[in-house]
């Protein structure tokens, strides 16, 4: 296999983005995808289909948004840089991407292989005083090597997209057993279908069934306020590190929680967002309860299947925080005991699965890390 030196903008069109004014309510709703870094942030898979916004036809001529045509390559330039996925259909983007159009002598999914490889390096020539940023002529000259044909180079994707492809599977499966726990919570705890022979009362709440009563969260357990930990403690892997992102922001030698455990994180942007986490973790800017807490499987649908309350729950104009006790004053139909235990004992098989395809994945993501940077220096060769 023979290889070549080009540079970025030799083997695709850099593309950046724009935002149209956000006071300009016409430029949004619309049905033109258009995609923020954050977005790519919660997207687990290789390629992806849309973000939370759309914008309008005005929205979109409004500004110097460019269409990226299905197959071209993202990559997040700022805050932070490195976040990297395949656009599925025809979309747009705000200014927080350099994203690669690729030409005909290039394999979309070897450019997301390729880019994925070198992000490191092309985040290390970002530049910026407020934070840095890679910019087009910068995004343009990075130099990589790449195989001089295009067949050599579909022959790398595959192999490393054959471990995506059963990655993302296992996504789908959890996603689907994640949504048949929260539809058996909705079936028996908000429509009370397995309830409707019995008797019901009126309360604060409208009508539940007999023997329920009204009351707060808090009752059925008692979400734990995180400790921070010292910068110098943090390490590259390890014991996830929870604070208030949607990922763990580094890595500890030991574990504060039991597992698996639910997070909320506590301040900043994302504070509210919840996740279940299957290993132990270092709870730091969160809230969090454990397996240690009885009624852990109703509590985590509950919220599921409520989670706007988190939403709503933040407090603070500067800095958005959500704290243990905003969680605990939630309101709520609370059922017999025998009801939760009989809900969990179901839903318990769904998370346990869930954790043991995480694990399977954790074991994939490892395999697919590792031959990454072998394939792409030409160090494995790939036989045809």
């Amino acid at each position: 296999m023979e290889w070549k030196e080009v540079t970025l903008g030799e083997i695709g069109t850099i593309v950046g983005g724009a935002t149209p004014s956000t006071k300009n309510t016409s430029f949004y709703d619309g049905n033109i995808p258009w995609l923020t870094p954050k977005d790519l942030s919660v997207n687990s898979n290789k390629y992806i289909l849309r973000g939370e916004r759309n914008i309008t036809e005005a929205g979109f001529k409004s500004c110097s948004c460019k269409m990226l045509p299905k197959g071209s390559v993202l990559f997040s330039s700022r805050a932070p840089i490195g976040y990297v996925a395949i656009v599925a259909n025809d979309m747009c983007t705000n200014q927080g991407f350099k994203s690669v159009i690729p030409n005909e002598e290039t394999d979309s999914e070897f450019l997301y292989y390729l880019l994925k490889y070198n992000k490191d390096n092309i985040a290390s020539q970002g530049s910026g005083t407020t934070f840095a940023e890679v910019s087009g002529k910068t995004m343009k000259e990075i130099e990589v090597m790449v195989p001089k044909e295009t067949e050599d180079q579909r022959r790398i994707a595959s192999i490393l997209s054959s471990l995506d492809r059963k990655i993302e599977l296992n996504n789908k499966i959890n996603a689907d057993l994640e949504e048949m726990a929260q539809a058996i919570f909705k079936n028996w705890f908000v429509d009370f279908e397995p309830f409707k022979n019995g008797k019901f009362v009126d309360s604060e709440l409208g009508m539940i069934p007999e023997g329920w009563k009204v009351g707060t969260l808090g009752e059925l357990c008692n979400f734990k306020r995180g400790k921070n930990l010292l910068t110098k403690n943090a390490i590259d892997e390890g014991v996830p590190v929870v604070a208030g992102g949607l990922e763990p922001s580094c890595y500890h030698n030991v574990a504060n929680t039991g597992a698996p455990v639910i997070t909320v994180s506590g301040s900043g942007a994302n504070a509210g967002f919840m996740r279940m986490y299957h290993v132990p973790v270092w709870a730091s800017d969160c809230s969090f309860i454990d397996i240690s807490c009885e009624n852990f499987y109703f509590v985590y649908c509950f919220l599921k299947v409520n989670s706007k309350l988190l939403k709503h729950a933040q407090t603070g104009a500067v800095q958005p925080h959500v704290k243990p006790s905003d969680i605990h004053d939630f309101e709520l139909a609370i059922p017999d005991k025998e009801s939760i235990y009989d809900f969990q004992d179901k839903v318990k098989p769904f998370f346990d699965k869930i954790a043991s395809i995480q694990k399977e994945n954790s074991r994939l993501s490892l395999l697919r890390d590792t031959l990454l940077p072998r394939l792409m220096s030409g160090e494995l060769e790939v036989p045809e």
